[in-house]
Order: C-alpha cells, then structure tokens, then sequence
C-alpha cells in the first residue's frame, strides 16, 4: 500500500473517487463495514465542502502504522476562502448549503481525531484519524 495517495477535488465527481479510494483504503486496513462506511462519509463530506466552498483542494490519504496503532490519517487541503468562524462552524446543525448540517461536527463525530486549521483568503487545512480497533 502506498504510503500516502491524494485525490484532487476540482469537480463533483470527484467527491466519489475521494470516497471510493478511503473506502479501499480501510478496507485494506483491516477495518470492519461499519468504520468503513463512516470513513467513505467522513471523505464525502470534507470532499464535498472542498468543492461547494473553495472550488479546488485534495484529500490525502495515508497510513498510520506503529507499535501502537494503525489507522487511516486523511488530510483536506484547499486554497479556499478560509472559514472565518471555525466554532461556528463545529456547531451541530449549522450549514451554509442547506445540506444536512452533519457537516464538520459530523466528521468529527465519525473519527478518532480531528484538527481544523483555517486562515481567511489562504484556505483550510483538515486532518482526521480512524484507529483500527
């Protein structure tokens, strides 16, 4: 397995390759159906914000292997607009899209760790883990 693969957002139908490929990538991991799925959603929703809100970006995807755990890291990087109120934003309910509002809170919720950085006009960085149990 390659220690790292990334997947450029540009276009909608991107969001299902950014999703296919967490959900092989679990899958080769060992994790069971159901952290799978929440992987494949967690990927969906960070590629989806990528797209909606700063038009280009790309999710990472890499491997966690050490004594004590393995996992998937996943990184969402884009050159977008930036959030200006991240706290805001992590609030259940709170969207922008009219989507769902699982949004962040939700991505946070699916994973084991979850870091947002955000600068106004420079983008957003996202990085969550999924530890194999």
């Amino acid at each position: 397995m390659e220690p790292q693969s990334c997947v450029n957002i540009n276009k909608e139908w991107d969001i299902v390759g950014a999703r296919q490929l967490g959900r092989e990538m679990a899958k080769k991991l060992g994790f069971g159906t159901v952290d799978q799925a929440r992987i494949a959603t967690a990927v969906s929703e960070l590629a989806r914000n990528i797209y909606l809100y700063a038009e280009q970006g790309q999710i990472c995807f890499e491997v966690i292997d050490n004594i004590e755990h393995r996992g998937l890291c996943m990184t969402a990087v884009d050159s977008g607009p930036g959030i200006s109120d991240i706290s805001q934003v992590m609030e259940d309910g709170y969207t922008t899209s009219g989507g769902l509002g699982a949004g962040l809170p939700g991505v946070r919720r699916l994973m084991d760790e979850f870091d947002i950085e955000s600068e106004i006009g420079n983008g957003t960085r996202i990085k969550t883990i999924k530890w194999v149990r």
